[in-house]
């Protein structure tokens, strides 16, 4: 419910403040569990992309950001769950494949975080299995401008565009090692950008 209520209130701030501007949402499955695999660049990208996103999202978040009881209570409302980064966090895992199944969509950030110089960096493998477990299709999106809008370290908003690219779905053969899968994903959220 907390979702349904914020999302038409951030919507209208968003086309206020950021004046975003949504390219492919076309590519975006009407119905059944996907993963929707996004370039990081601010703190702003989660709520930008379930801004732009038609379906309800739901995310993996670094565990550090459940620590502080309300705003714990807050983001599992919004479809967030914890993970450990830098490590197999099978718990995680469990849950990301638990919401798929029920045909949800599971946003996430393959680098692991935010990239703030615009470079790339390895993706974590995590995606890699998750793709090659179910066979669902993934979405690529671009972010582009919440780098400026809310920049590392600033207290406070700036008014700037803000751009999201969904790119068409990929569909990936069985037996693809889970790295090469994660690459391709980057190599295709890369691509959104030019």
């Amino acid at each position: 419910m907390l979702y349904l209520f914020l999302k038409p209130i951030a919507i209208l701030l968003f086309k206020f403040l950021f004046h975003i501007k949504v390219f492919g949402k076309e590519n975006i499955p009407k119905r059944g569990g996907f993963i929707l695999a996004s370039n990081h660049i601010s703190y702003l990208d989660p709520v930008t992309l379930g801004v732009a996103c038609p379906r309800r999202l739901n995310f993996m978040a670094k565990e550090e950001l459940f620590q502080n009881p309300w705003f714990s209570w807050f983001i599992s409302r919004l479809g967030a769950f914890p993970v450990k980064r830098n490590s197999a966090d099978l718990s995680a895992l469990k849950e990301a494949i638990r919401r798929l199944r029920q045909s949800e969509v599971l946003t996430i950030f393959p680098e692991g975080s935010r990239r703030i110089d615009g470079t790339s960096t390895e993706p974590q493998a995590g995606i890699g299995f998750l793709v090659a477990k179910l066979a669902l299709p993934v979405v690529p999106a671009f972010i582009k401008g919440t780098d400026i809008a809310l920049p590392k370290g600033a207290k406070f908003i700036r008014f700037h565009q803000i751009y999201v690219y969904f790119g068409k779905q990929i569909l990936f053969e069985r037996g693809l090692p889970y790295k090469d899968i994660a690459q391709r994903i980057m190599q295709d959220i890369g691509q959104l950008s030019c």
